[in-house]
């Protein structure tokens, strides 16, 4: 039997069709009068009526009205601005790219398609191996990533020091040195009066 050839007055849709609902068509077609919208509100309007997640109507929204967490690590730190702190991360795997003796910087980054801009900071992150000798200078690097760098033959240059935990400011004021002088002179004063009565 030959096959059936393809025409206008055969084609058919790849799935059932759905007939769309008749609305405002009279009480007795079940979608009238109100039209399946309910009676009044924002939702019965014509228009757009799609409210974005967490609109309370007009009160205040949950995630306002709860407290904020401060720091600059917090993602509800307050205030925003300059206090948040940001690095682009970026692992050593990526940096195969390069050929073996290159110089990486934060503008071969973007050449290389590895970094939009050099707006934020870098930070050289451990996943991944790196197998070619690299001289990398970026603003910060993990402990694993400069080990792998080096390891390789290679160079990690922090543009920026990291800084120590341990190393912490005194707030103790230093003791004048004519009060600790002071005692000194009256002891050489008491023991010249006991030599003379002896």
């Amino acid at each position: 039997m030959p096959e059936k050839q393809l025409n206008l007055s055969n084609l058919s849709p790849a799935q059932p069709r759905e007939d769309r609902k008749r609305v405002g068509r009279g009480l007795g077609s079940g979608k009238g009068r109100y039209s399946g919208r309910g009676i009044k509100g924002q939702k019965s309007r014509s228009g757009h009526h799609k409210m974005p997640a967490g609109f309370e109507g007009g009160q205040t929204k949950l995630f306002m009205r709860l407290p904020k967490m401060r720091g600059n690590t917090s993602a509800d730190a307050m205030p925003i601005g300059p206090f948040r702190t940001y690095t682009q991360p970026i692992n050593v795997r990526d940096l195969d790219r390069f050929d073996a003796g290159a110089e990486v910087t934060p503008e071969t980054l973007v050449e290389k398609g590895l970094l939009k801009n050099t707006k934020a900071d870098v930070k050289i992150l451990g996943t991944g191996e790196l197998t070619k000798k690299l001289s990398v200078t970026a603003h910060a690097f993990s402990a694993t990533a400069r080990e792998k760098i080096t390891a390789a033959g290679g160079s990690a240059t922090a543009l920026k020091e990291p800084k120590d935990p341990r190393k912490k400011k005194s707030k103790a004021k230093p003791k004048p040195v004519a009060a600790e002088e002071e005692p000194e002179v009256a002891e050489t004063e008491d023991a010249a009066p006991a030599a003379e009565e002896e």
